[in-house]
């Protein structure tokens, strides 16, 4: 595509059990399917050159789903892994996880492990996977983090600016910059507890395309429409200032 894009985009991937539902079929089909887009986006975003792409996988709400929906959830992970390791590491991509990960089942921990440890040092596209994330909960742990540092002294109340807490936030720790397009699949309209504090400026682009069916052209429209907008960070065009 001829646009420009964003270095940053963040995915709400949603509608998997919806997919399922309308084919009689049982959720973790749904989500098996999610996995196929997921790949085909991760290779998609590469070659439009964004740098940075993220996906919410799992929030730290997803717990409250069946204990069976959840166990599917994370085999399917393992299976990811197994699977697209090789490719993802031959193709530069550079793997992150944002969230307690090490909640998650032991089979499910040591092959992020590994993800993380064969992918650290590429340098092609970033694919940040949230998973056991939750935004609320990601500002809390930066706030304690935050008053650790006044307890012992290494900060003081003058030094608490934006670009400080920020370093504190599991985006900051991994020097990942704010999103510049957070798309949100299935026709829902709601960040649901992700990236709040990195969302600020972030344009929102709600998909009613289920996510099974994203496709690289729904991607590409999402871009469209974030190219048709003028960001102007609470600031105003020149043209507009009178």
């Amino acid at each position: 595509m001829k646009e420009n894009v964003p270095c940053h985009v963040a995915v709400i991937m949603d509608g998997n059990g919806r997919w399922a539902k309308k084919r009689n079929l049982p959720k973790m089909a749904g989500h098996r399917q999610g996995m196929v887009s997921m790949k085909e986006i991760i290779k998609h975003a590469s070659a439009l050159g964004i740098k940075y792409l993220t996906v919410y996988a799992f929030s730290t709400e997803n717990w409250k789903r069946s204990n069976e929906e959840v166990k599917g959830i994370f085999n399917l992970l393992v299976s990811f892994v197994d699977k697209e390791l090789r490719e993802l590491h031959k193709n530069n991509v550079k793997v992150n996880i944002l969230g307690d990960y090490l909640k998650l089942p032991g089979d499910a921990i040591e092959r992020i492990e590994k993800t993380l440890s064969t992918t650290k040092d590429n340098t092609g596209l970033v694919f940040n996977i949230a998973l056991n994330y939750g935004g609320r909960r990601d500002i809390l742990e930066a706030l304690k983090a935050v008053l650790q540092d006044m307890k012992t002294e290494a900060l003081k109340e003058e030094g608490i600016e934006e670009e400080y807490f920020k370093k504190m936030l599991s985006t900051g720790r991994l020097n990942i910059p704010d999103p510049d397009l957070i798309i949100r699949t299935s026709g829902e309209m709601r960040l649901s507890n992700f990236l709040l504090w990195e969302s600020a400026y972030a344009e929102l682009v709600f998909s009613q395309v289920l996510w099974p069916d994203f496709t690289k052209e729904d991607f590409d429209k999402c871009i469209g429409e974030y190219n048709e907008r003028q960001r102007r960070f609470g600031g105003r065009q020149e043209l507009d200032k009178v």
